[in-house]
């Protein structure tokens, strides 16, 4: 192996150590949410944003748009958190407006049925969408969890991630089950 392969390969066993850190503490069996919900926080940390995007507040925002599914979770995992200087906060959005001014947002299930408009208003402001929406990537998502084997894992859409200019770190894309290409949002 060469220098740059036990380094991408050290950073990708960090991430996955780090998720299982994060979980340990919690319990010892961890419940499908929170381990979502450390993923949620740990892509906040493998995702670069636009300088823009960054500039315009002081909290990184983990936003849920839907009915929540992680309850008192996420707002546990991320307590005291950092990422990229500022402060993570957990925000539950009932509106779609309100959405623009969260870094990570994850679409509850409840939503599918305005899957196509939600992305549609998100189209290029920045906002990394992560769900577990069947077919979320396919759809134009960014981040979809799938469940393989028992065990929370999930697959990267490349093209929207990349057309709202953000950045995927290759050690992310490493531990991705799937990292697909589509050539417009909704195919």
């Amino acid at each position: 192996m060469t220098g740059r392969h036990i380094r991408a390969t050290a950073v990708s066993i960090a991430f996955i150590l780090f998720v299982a850190s994060c979980l340990h503490a919690q319990q010892s069996s961890p419940t499908e949410y929170q381990v979502k919900a450390a993923y949620l926080y740990n892509f906040g940390k493998f995702i670069e944003w636009p300088a823009k995007v960054s500039a315009t507040d002081d909290l990184f925002s983990i936003c849920v748009l839907g009915d929540d599914p992680f309850g008192a979770t996420l707002d546990k995992t991320i307590a005291g958190e950092n990422i990229k200087e500022k402060k993570v906060v957990a925000r539950r959005v009932a509106k779609l407006q309100d959405a623009v001014h969260c870094r990570i947002l994850f679409i509850s299930s409840t939503e599918e049925g305005r899957l196509k408009e939600i992305l549609a208003a998100l189209d290029r402001v920045g906002v990394l969408t992560v769900s577990d929406i069947s077919e979320f990537t396919r759809r134009g998502g960014m981040i979809q969890f799938v469940m393989e084997a028992n065990k929370v894992r999930f697959e990267v859409n490349l093209t929207a991630v990349e057309r709202d200019g953000l950045t995927v770190s290759s050690q992310l894309l490493k531990v991705a089950v799937n990292v697909r290409r589509s050539p417009q949002p909704g195919d």
